[in-house]
């Protein structure tokens, strides 16, 4: 569902602030793959998701989604294989529109579009009933505007909103870093239910390594700009987060383990 042939990517090339984030970074991903990306700061892993998304060209390498080569196809273009939810929670939704207008614009993604524009009693009636599975009381503020939701409820309707087309791939950038640990669990829960249901192939970037070895069925772990671990099945399920650190360790040769990269 996603091929990463050979990315590189410099920024600020040829300056004193010359930073290689991608350097010859090869990664598959099957069809129902969801993935847990971890790695110290500045090890690649929002990068290898701008490059996917389309957020900036690579300088070189092949991006294929579902078998389409879309290396060079700008991000709005893109976006119609992609469902994203970001670290912020102001992201992703539009705050001065209702409820159900943020779920009617994610419902018309690449989609033609000409003057009639409104919502349908049918679609009002589905939009209550995805809402109601949130378990978050939403249905019954279809019109309340977003901008006026918790963070939580930001980011569980945005997650709703990215799986709302069944995207090829489904890219969660340390989605729940800027929630309490109540609401991130509750997140991550859904996250969870809407991956399973839909059966959507995704990546999740954190910086919690026990959240990364709880969730998902794949596992990598990035050090300067390319994948030093890549573990799966059983394997996964069994690692412990000192587990992680040795083997990160061993496959690496360095002893870094940032505070973030430790905070489980």
């Amino acid at each position: 569902m996603l091929e990463l042939k050979n990315i590189y990517k410099t920024f600020n090339a040829g300056t004193v602030n010359e930073k290689r984030a991608l350097a010859g970074l090869n990664l598959t991903l099957n069809d129902g793959d969801f993935v847990t990306v971890i790695g110290g700061n500045g090890a690649g892993k929002s990068t290898m998701l701008n490059a996917v998304a389309g957020t900036w060209p690579v300088d070189a390498g092949q991006i294929l989604i579902g078998g389409t080569d879309v290396t060079h196809l700008p991000e709005y273009k893109r976006a119609k294989f992609i469902g994203r939810v970001f670290q912020d929670p102001m992201m992703g939704t539009a705050p001065t529109m209702q409820i159900e207008e943020n779920l009617a614009l994610a419902a018309r993604r690449g989609q033609s579009r000409g003057l009639r524009w409104g919502i349908t009693k049918t679609e009002r009636a589905d939009y209550r009933e995805l809402l109601r599975d949130l378990d978050l009381g939403l249905e019954d503020r279809l019109t309340s505007k977003v901008g006026l939701l918790s963070g939580g409820q930001r980011q569980a309707l945005t997650l709703l909103m990215a799986a709302l087309k069944r995207p090829k791939l489904l890219l969660l950038d340390e989605h729940t870093a800027a929630l309490d640990p109540k609401t991130a669990a509750k997140v991550l829960e859904l996250s969870d239910r809407i991956v399973e249901e839909n059966h959507l192939t995704t990546m999740m970037v954190t910086h919690n390594m026990k959240d990364a070895i709880a969730h998902g069925n794949r596992l990598i772990m990035m050090y300067e700009g390319r994948i030093v671990i890549d573990v799966a099945g059983e394997e996964k399920k069994k690692l412990t987060v000192p587990q992680l650190l040795e083997l990160f360790s061993k496959v690496s040769g360095s002893d870094e383990a940032d505070d973030k990269m430790l905070l489980s």
